[in-house]
């Protein structure tokens, strides 16, 4: 069973005015001079799942210059028949420009939805240029990687991370107020960690099954051992889920003069990080080489792809920008075969056509050049 984008178009998007695609299963290449759009027509799909793209960007950054609005559409061909969804912005009322004002929509054959509504849909993983340094920068990229694996295997965990969020800024607010509301306080901190235990078991959960599926893999990418370090993940390893809130809700309670004089919450799954080691090497991954952080990098995204394959039959959809360039032909060749037995879609970028020689006859090749997508076969 598959789950694929059968049509795809982009609207009033970074450097598209307008671009339709009908892609197949199974691999996708996109090739084409540096700053063509390959990197834009992957964020645009990115925008598929919830949460801010694969670049992060603001709603108004990706609007075409000129335009007010963008939109992304598809239809989707899942085991449970066709799907219809769509995402944009809607300038909000009297804002003639995109901007930070501007409002996400979601919608589901034809019908309003939320954006972690997506997740549930269409399960999508990335690996960019940019995560090439994920070791070595902050816990939050890390974080934000690991939960887009969790979410694959849990689509509510989207939902879960977004009230975690709301709640948690809501409680931002009013702390920064000159006399907070305790009870509207405790009630707030009652949701982060009802919420927040639902994101840090998911995780937690997933961590396991994860691990496992990494232990059963072969070929040449590097084995990662992965751990999560985190409060409220401590604590569910070690006490019950109900105990486990009861603590985090307390600690909230107990650091509000901290968590006023920062400005933020100081406790919570919002600061957890995923650690990484190299097996092989027994190393940590910030350590290695760079490129065997690529190679680990992969190899965890691969491993999560067949675990999520396995655990709900279908593999998900997968953006690989530039992936390739950098791998030398035994990893390139082996990266190739891997997504072939997958039987994901696989949507991949690069300026050298001669790279994806070995995919000739089993993937679908677009030429992208300024914002114009043209088939190839």
């Amino acid at each position: 069973m598959l789950s694929a984008i059968t049509r795809l178009t982009v609207s009033d998007f970074r450097n598209y005015g307008r671009a339709v695609l009908d892609p197949r299963p199974g691999p996708v290449v996109l090739t084409g001079e540096n700053g063509a759009g390959k990197t834009n027509l992957l964020e645009a799909i990115s925008y598929l799942a919830p949460g801010r793209g694969l670049r992060g960007a603001k709603l108004g950054e990706v609007t075409r210059m000129g335009a007010s609005r963008w939109a992304v559409a598809a239809t989707v061909e899942t085991p449970r028949g066709e799907v219809r969804v769509g995402t944009g912005i809607e300038p909000r009322e009297g804002d003639g420009e995109a901007g930070a004002s501007d409002r996400r929509v979601v919608h589901v054959d034809g019908a309003s939805a939320t954006a972690p509504t997506l997740a549930e849909i269409l399960r999508i993983s990335w690996l960019t240029p940019q995560m090439d340094r994920l070791f070595i920068e902050g816990a939050s990229g890390r974080r934000r990687f690991f939960d887009r694996l969790v979410m694959a295997l849990h689509p509510a965990h989207g939902r879960e991370t977004a009230g975690y969020e709301r709640a948690m800024r809501e409680r931002n607010r009013v702390l920064a107020m000159d006399r907070p509301d305790a009870a509207w306080l405790a009630a707030l901190e009652q949701r982060m960690a009802e919420h927040g235990v639902a994101v840090a078991a998911a995780r937690l959960e997933s961590l396991a099954r994860l691990k496992a599926a990494i232990e059963m893999s072969g070929g040449v990418f590097p084995r990662a051992d992965l751990a999560l370090e985190g409060t409220l993940e401590a604590d569910l390893a070690a006490v019950p889920a109900v105990e486990a809130e009861d603590r985090f809700r307390h600690r909230l309670a107990a650091g509000r003069a901290r968590d006023a004089a920062m400005g933020r919450a100081g406790d919570g799954p919002h600061l957890a990080d995923l650690r990484v080691t190299h097996c092989g090497k027994n190393m940590p991954a910030e350590l290695c080489s760079t490129g065997e952080q690529k190679a680990l990098l992969i190899g965890i995204t691969l491993a999560a792809a067949r675990l999520t394959r396995a655990e709900t039959g279908v593999p998900p959809v997968m953006l690989l920008d530039e992936v390739a360039a950098h791998l030398d032909a035994r990893r390139r060749a082996a990266l190739f075969e891997e997504l072939l037995a997958l039987g994901a879609q696989a949507f991949m970028t690069g300026t050298d056509r001669a790279l994806f020689a070995p995919l000739d006859g089993q993937a679908q090749f677009y030429s992208i050049f300024s914002g114009t997508v043209t088939p190839e076969d």
